[in-house]
């Protein structure tokens, strides 16, 4: 499958919007602007001896020539731009001095910004401490569900905020299920709903998702689109619903699609199946509107995640805002592209290891909830500054 048609629409008409937000202002006055000066590179020719091998906690970072990256010459790399700017709003103090540069080759030619790729930054092959260079990739995305602002006979499950006086980590609190059952569970989230959802399902991959869409109806009949975002949780195990089907010997395919079809099946045993999963997710709300429809939720670097170029890491292993060169083939797709290092989740552990930023809506939460395939990751490490663990 090619990943470009499903990205590139939402992508494509960005592209100037971002350039705009990102550059610096111009001084105002009746003097002449003064010209940019020109980005001095090399010729690419990739022969300067190579850096030493560099160790991080669950990793160590092998320099390699750029002639091993697989797919290097191919990639659309005006759609990673928008990955790379966004980085730059909170870039880590390695990467800090390159963002003007960044900024400056936002519309350059891919052969330029190739050139630029190669002339500042080092790519290094990720491998354990056991030198295995093969991981795993898997996928996540951001549901767009239907939802009300009041509660009716369709719309009758509830996404909470935060209950009072409860931080984002407050300890163990109630579980799911004495959530829905407990008095003193419902009377500690008075009046802390956001918004009414009508499907179980869809209920469940939000908590796990940990953000989404609502194309949410409002009292006055008005139909509107908002975000939320994950705040916090009751501090209980995660335990995968899927996992709790495949140990009951009730399904082989523990996958979203499969999981829909097992319910649909059963459906008087939908509540059970929630609540194997203890742990419980709730929300912040926040307005959707301009640029932010064309991204995703803000990931753990504090910026918007761009669809098929953010990805999930473990911390120990890749530190935020780092590019990556990511390889993977499957039976879903293939992928040799650069992407940025722009989130964390509980799941993702390991040295070669990411989750794949997919984008919204259902086909891409189809896709993703297939993916599950062999990786191979390479940083890209500005040229000149020492790699640092931790």
């Amino acid at each position: 499958m090619n990943l470009s048609l499903l990205l590139r629409a939402s992508l494509a008409v960005i592209v100037g919007s971002l350039v705009a937000c990102s550059s610096p202002p111009k001084p105002t006055g009746s003097g002449p602007l003064p010209s940019e000066p020109s980005i001095a590179l090399g010729d690419g020719s990739d022969a300067e001896p190579l850096p030493p091998t560099a160790l991080q906690p669950k990793s160590r970072w092998v320099p390699v020539r750029w002639a091993e990256l697989p797919g290097v010459q191919q990639d659309a790399l005006h759609e990673a731009w928008n990955a790379m700017l966004k980085s730059c709003e909170r870039p880590s103090p390695a990467f800090s001095p390159l963002c003007g540069e960044v900024r400056r080759m936002s519309l350059s030619s891919e052969a330029e910004q190739q050139l630029w790729l190669r002339s500042r930054l080092q790519p290094y092959r990720v491998e354990g401490h056991d030198g295995r260079v093969d991981g795993m990739l898997t996928s996540y995305y951001e549901p767009q569900i239907i939802a009300s602002r009041q509660p009716t006979a369709e719309f009758n499950i509830p996404l909470y905020a935060l209950p009072a006086g409860r931080t984002a980590k407050g300890g163990p609190w109630y579980t799911r299920q004495q959530i829905e059952t407990l008095p003193a569970a419902q009377a500690a989230l008075q009046g802390k709903v956001i918004a009414w959802m009508n499907d179980p399902v869809e209920a469940m991959v939000l908590h796990i998702q940990g953000s989404g869409r609502l194309q949410i109806t409002e009292p006055d009949g008005r139909v509107r689109q908002v975000r939320v975002a994950y705040a916090g949780t009751n501090d209980q195990p995660y335990k995968s619903i899927g996992r709790w089907l495949l140990d009951q010997g009730l399904v082989r395919d523990a996958t979203w699609p499969g999981i829909k079809a097992w319910i649909a099946q059963n459906p008087g045993r939908t509540q059970e199946l929630m609540w194997s999963n203890p742990r419980y997710v709730f929300f912040r709300e926040e307005a959707l509107e301009g640029v932010d429809v064309n991204f995703g939720p803000k990931g753990a670097q504090g910026v918007a995640l761009t669809p098929g170029r953010s990805i999930a890491v473990d911390r120990g292993s890749i530190p935020y805002g780092t590019p990556v060169w990511l390889h993977s083939t499957g039976p879903q797709v293939s992928l040799s592209r650069l992407v940025l290092a722009q989130d964390t989740g509980s799941a993702i552990v390991g040295a070669v290891r990411a989750d794949y930023f997919m984008g919204w809506g259902h086909e891409a939460g189809e896709l993703a909830g297939r993916i599950k395939q062999n990786l191979r990751l390479w940083v890209l490490w500005p040229k000149g500054v020492p790699v640092r663990g931790g």
